[in-house]
């Protein structure tokens, strides 16, 4: 099974002027043609085009949600994944992926003479930073904070308060 990187750029906002493109959509489809015809040429294949949410700041302390246009690319690597590690990196239907628990380091071998040690498969490092950079983003998106993360510290709310208006110990 081939292994993909992926390439995620925002889509044209505006739209080119060429011989031959007429209106708006004539020339926003001509961005859009050109964008994708450079990136095709570099070997990558267009995916889809997503929308997605991104806060943004307007004022002082103030914050927007702002929605984004992006065109999703991929290409392979070159390397191939073995159904072993794949069966390995899928989780079952149902389950939420957890990290593989690190095992303790094993005790030094004799000195015996051994066969040279594989150099750490990239792709694994690869599969492992995707699978954060995905998780990271999910839950940036549905505006979970990420497993292990501070909760947010702000004003009281008045459900906090007690009847007095003094601020309830939790």
């Amino acid at each position: 099974m081939p292994i993909y990187e992926y390439k995620v750029v925002p889509a044209p906002v505006k739209g080119l002027k060429g011989k031959g493109t007429k209106g708006t959509q004539g020339r926003f489809a001509l961005a859009l043609e050109t964008l994708m015809n450079e990136l095709g040429a570099a070997g990558w294949e267009y995916q889809r085009a997503d929308t997605l949410p991104c806060e943004e700041r307007s004022g002082l302390t103030g914050s927007t949600t702002a929605y984004q246009n992006m065109l999703v690319f991929r290409r392979e690597t070159g390397a191939v994944r073995s159904e072993q590690a794949v069966a390995k990196a899928a989780p079952e239907a149902g389950q939420s992926w957890q990290p593989a628990p690190r095992a303790a380091a094993p005790a030094p071998a004799p000195a015996a003479p051994a066969a040279p040690a594989a150099p750490a498969a990239p792709a694994t490092q690869q599969a492992t930073e995707a699978a954060a950079a995905a998780a990271a983003a999910l839950s940036a998106y549905r505006g979970t904070p990420p497993a292990g993360a501070a909760p947010k510290l702000g004003p009281a709310r008045a459900s906090d308060k007690d009847d007095d208006g003094s601020v309830a110990a939790q």
